[in-house]
């Protein structure tokens, strides 16, 4: 019974002691990110490809047609691989059917070309 004491004591308290610990070094990262950028003149969203900053705040730009029309694209591109490989799973599937194999509990029979 101590041993299940000791562990939720600790348990506990390393969990406290991980969120403080945690919680220090974060705003000191941050910190020292944000003084980064306002001394050198740097955009801490430079690295977001549609975003732009504006006195400490990010806003991101508005998608332009250029943009939705790529994105369209690029959606009509993976809907037409995730149909094909749909078809290659019923096909398979369907081969496996009539090849006699047991499907359900039941034997489906063989059928001859």
């Amino acid at each position: 019974m101590s041993q299940r004491d000791n562990f939720s004591g600790g348990f506990v308290l390393g969990a406290i002691f991980g969120g403080v610990v945690g919680g220090i070094l974060g705003a000191t990262l941050v910190s020292r990110q944000l003084g980064q950028g306002e001394g050198d003149g740097e955009d801490l969203s430079a690295g977001l490809p549609e975003a732009k900053a504006t006195k400490g705040r990010s806003f991101f730009k508005p998608p332009t047609e250029q943009g939705i029309e790529a994105a369209r694209q690029g959606l009509e591109d993976k809907i037409a691989q995730l149909n094909d490989a749909i078809d290659d799973v019923r096909q398979q599937l369907s081969n496996v059917n009539h090849n006699g194999i047991e499907v359900g509990g039941e034997r489906a029979l063989a059928k001859d070309p």
